[in-house]
Order: C-alpha cells, then structure tokens, then sequence
C-alpha cells in the first residue's frame, strides 16, 4: 500500500497526471462539487498506476485540492515508475 499526496486540478482541458517540480498534479475536466472531481482523479490515478479503480481510496482531502490517496497492489518506488511512465 503507497499513500501518495496530489493536488487535484478541477475544471481542467484534459484529464491527465502531471508530475512536476512541486509533485504530483491530477488534471480532471469535472468541476469541484460533489465529490466529482475527486472521483475523476482516483480513476485517473487507478488508470495511470495499472491498477483497478477500487485499489485507489482516499485517505485525506475530500473538500481540498489536495488529497492523500491510498494505493493497494504498489509501493512507493513502483508506483512512481508507473506513473513517470505514464
């Protein structure tokens, strides 16, 4: 299990996962209301990770940008190459 911290990008263009100097971005095109956007990102995050969706939960954030996932299945080192792959 790899906790990992995003910031989630509501309202973006595209649906995409960032990692830059500041760390991991998760750009969703759903707007922030709901839960919609965070559901967006922890799909996007399963998507990105090759993982299934229900291995990604949130741990941390519901009503912030940034949130802490919980990912079954990968640990830290894995899931960044995966993602830098991604």
């Amino acid at each position: 299990m790899a906790p990992i911290r995003v910031r989630v990008a509501p309202r973006s263009g595209r649906t995409a996962v960032e990692i830059g100097p500041d760390g991991i971005v998760v750009r969703v095109r759903s707007a922030a209301e709901g839960g919609k956007a965070t559901e967006e990102a922890r799909r996007a995050l399963a998507e990105a990770a090759g993982v299934p969706p229900s291995a990604v939960t949130l741990r941390s954030g519901s009503r912030s940008r940034t949130k802490v996932f919980e990912m079954h299945g990968v640990d830290a080192d894995q899931l960044l190459r995966r993602l830098q792959a991604y």
